[in-house]
């Protein structure tokens, strides 16, 4: 054990995750019929496949008149072209027919006037414009077409899926179920939020950042508590989290007496602990584990290395178990860094940034690091970016990818300064 020894080797960050990853034994996961208003967020477990075209036949784009092409060639202010105004739901030619936004146009008719662009005269209308073939209408087919796949398996439903899907007339639909992930919490330190405490106690803040984390990806957590920092205790807890998918723990994973969990974790069930010491700035103590098929992430007890490490290693695990296609990576962007960060070679150092925007260019202002126990850092920065391990440092003015976890700020010269 690495216990009191220090930790002989880290292991890089990428190779972590590869080997991690591929002792996953991944199963099939369940799915569940949900209402379409309730499946914002949700993965579909279904093709959506259009059983008819969209729109299924042609319609307006606008309100005013159909009409053929042809006739309006020669249209202009100065040479209104005058049409007779029908209610037939066939035109001929020089004939029109008014119409609104949506309704099927008229047999016969390949385009329509806008409002605008007209002016009726009793049962006559002149028209002020020439029009192409098929503009200002929405063709048969052309949002999707009959047996077309309009959502795919594995895709996270944003409010633009749900509008297709109800389009094609579909108001149920299978999703995959969400994955439970049991959070458990380490120390002899920790105290509920809310209750009294000691001085030498402080409040279990990471339970609240690791369970928000796993709900903004839509899984459910499920609290084991607090453990403290003795064998018995965290076996017990862990082993009630086994009726989850995954299982994340904060604390007790470094290589002082009381950090447990990773030997804790390896008595559970094969192949118990996979890494343990990872070679990133902060989560160094880190460890991946899986027992009894289980995936455990095991985090820092610092609340920034446990965000990081979440980041790193549990977000991949989760889009996983959530049946997504991919992982789903934070938006990013490319930004200028307003001063030096120092990174350490050979780990992979996070470094947490403000970015803000300038005269149309981004910028990024490093967070002093108080350490990775200061929750304020995550609070004033607005993203991060990666210093990889074979670099020491970026310089003033280095562009960088900054991964965002809130807004981009937009800011005038007078206000830079304070940023």
């Amino acid at each position: 054990m690495t216990r009191l020894k220090g930790f002989q080797e880290l292991k890089p960050v990428n190779e972590a995750l590869r080997v991690f990853l591929g002792a996953i034994q991944t199963k099939r996961l369940k799915t569940v019929s949900i209402p379409l208003d309730s499946a914002l967020g949700r993965v579909i477990a279904e093709e959506i496949v259009a059983q008819n075209d969209l729109p299924r036949v042609d319609r307006s784009a606008v309100d005013g008149y159909a009409v053929r092409a042809n006739d309006t060639i020669d249209a202009s202010q100065f040479n209104p072209i005058t049409m007779t105004i029908t209610t037939k739901n066939k035109i001929g030619s020089k004939e029109t027919k008014r119409i609104w936004t949506g309704n099927p146009t008229p047999q016969g008719a390949n385009t329509a006037v806008m409002l605008e662009n007209t002016r009726q005269i009793k049962d006559k209308v002149e028209i002020w414009i020439p029009l192409a073939p098929g503009e200002n209408v929405s063709k048969k087919g052309e949002d999707i077409k009959k047996r077309e796949t309009a959502v795919r398996t594995g895709t996270r439903l944003r409010p633009q899926h749900l509008g297709l899907i109800a389009a094609l007339g579909i108001t149920e639909i299978r999703v995959y179920e969400k994955p439970k992930v049991a959070i458990l919490t380490t120390g002899n330190e920790l105290v509920e939020a809310g209750n009294r405490s000691r001085e030498n106690q402080v409040f279990d803040a990471n339970k609240h950042i690791i369970s928000a984390l796993c709900e903004e990806l839509r899984a459910e957590p499920l609290d084991l508590g607090i453990a403290r920092d003795n064998s018995k205790d965290i076996l017990q807890k862990l082993t009630s989290g086994f009726t989850a998918d995954m299982i994340i723990t904060t604390g007790g994973t470094s290589v002082g007496a009381p950090d447990l969990v990773p030997e804790t974790v390896s008595k559970i069930g094969k192949p118990g602990i996979i890494v343990h010491g990872i070679a990133m700035r902060p989560g160094m103590p880190t460890a991946l584990a899986v027992a009894n098929g289980k995936p455990i992430v095991i985090l820092s007890g610092n609340p920034v290395a446990s965000m990081i490490g979440f980041e790193t290693f549990a977000r991949p695990v989760i889009c996983m178990l959530l049946g997504l296609k991919q992982e789903e990576s934070r938006p990013s962007l490319n930004a200028k860094v307003t001063k030096k960060i120092t990174s350490t070679l050979g780990r992979r150092t996070f470094a947490r940034v403000f970015v803000f925007q300038q005269d149309g260019e981004f910028f990024a202002k490093p967070i002093s690091t108080k350490g990775s126990g200061a929750i304020s850092t995550m609070t004033m920065s607005n993203g991060y970016t990666i210093i990889p391990e074979n670099r020491e440092g970026v310089e003033n003015g280095e562009k960088v990818l900054v991964h965002l976890f809130d807004d981009v700020k937009m800011v005038g010269k007078e206000c830079s300064e304070n940023w």
